[in-house]
């Protein structure tokens, strides 16, 4: 960019500059500051200021330019600080109202579960409750991979009803292993919200034993798929035998096969119950035809196309904590 300069003196060269000047005519002075703006949990603001200074030359000779200099520029950074919670971090903690939704599902579950029992007594129905429960079993598999895929792909901590749940299952994406730290009635309860309201008027308005055996189990497997969940990202030493031998049987969901779901690409694995359907899912690609269409009707994309970072880790120990 040429600039014209304008000398109150005929210009003449320059010699007695000193040596140590000599490199530079001007130089340009940088003052950083660090000023914290408004603070919200885990964000801060950094501001950069700087500043171009110029120093007066020797003998009188002064240089000035006919455009101005610009005064100040300011740099405004804005950084998202992020750290996972700690063993001792109250939100992993379970409370007493977290206990009494916990008491509340399990309450209407039973309920449902001895109308089935009963019911198939005084009418002498064996087959058909124990199938409903089985079908109940396999959709409740499918039904925790089609909500675990939408929660994970759609939505914000902003979204209606369910905004809670997806900032809780993106903070797991970030690190896994703090479910496993998560005392057992802390992590049931939001779904044993859902089972108690569901749930219990069903109780009061059906007595069908073959109803119940069907509604009794599905409810049972979503409420406890947190459950199956956290154990999915257990070690196997400090895991229950039942639960391993479940797992190594296929009745429950396993480590090696969720721990597919923290791996790249990121988009598979994502049924939590047994896992049964997730082969079925991954390989006929229905989560990503059911993207596809999103994105090109709705122009909204999930988040497995753009997430997650090298922040999603996952760590193997657990907890001995319990509800």
């Amino acid at each position: 960019m040429a600039v014209s300069l304008q000398t109150k003196y005929p210009l003449r060269p320059i010699t007695n500059i000193p040596r140590s000047y000599r490199p530079s005519l001007l130089r340009v002075r940088v003052t950083c500051s660090v000023t914290t703006i408004k603070p919200q949990p885990n964000r801060e603001k950094l501001v950069v200021e700087q500043h171009i200074v110029k120093p007066p030359l020797s003998n009188n000779h002064t240089l000035q330019s006919t455009k101005p200099q610009p005064k100040r520029e300011k740099l405004v950074v804005e950084q998202r600080l992020a750290s996972p919670p700690l063993s001792n971090d109250p939100t992993l903690k379970s409370t007493w109202t977290h206990r009494l939704w916990v008491a509340a599902g399990c309450t209407t579950l039973f309920v449902s579960l001895a109308k089935s029992v009963i019911g198939g007594f005084d009418s002498h129905l064996w087959l058909e409750p124990a199938l409903a429960g089985y079908a109940g079993y396999i959709l409740a598999d499918l039904g925790s991979g089609v909500y675990h895929w939408a929660i994970d792909n759609y939505g914000d901590e902003s979204t209606p009803v369910v905004g809670s749940q997806i900032e809780a299952f993106q903070g797991h994406h970030k690190w896994p292993w703090t479910i496993t730290r998560r005392q057992f009635a802390n992590n049931l309860h939001a779904l044993a919200q859902v089972i108690t309201f569901t749930v219990l008027p069903l109780d009061l308005a059906f007595n069908d034993p073959v109803f119940h055996g069907f509604v009794c189990t599905f409810a049972l497997c979503i409420m406890f798929s947190q459950q199956f969940h956290a154990w999915a990202h257990g070690t196997k030493s400090k895991l229950p035998p039942l639960v391993v031998a479940l797992q190594d049987m296929g009745l429950l969901v396993s480590r090696r096969q969720h721990a597919e779901h923290h791996r790249a690409p990121y988009n598979n694995n994502y049924c939590i119950v047994s896992g049964a359907w997730n082969n079925v899912l991954d390989e006929s690609k229905v989560f990503e035809a059911l993207e596809m269409v999103f994105y090109f009707q709705l122009g909204v994309r999930p988040r497995s196309w753009s997430e997650p970072n090298s922040d999603w880790t996952e760590e193997t120990e657990i907890s001995n904590n319990q509800a």
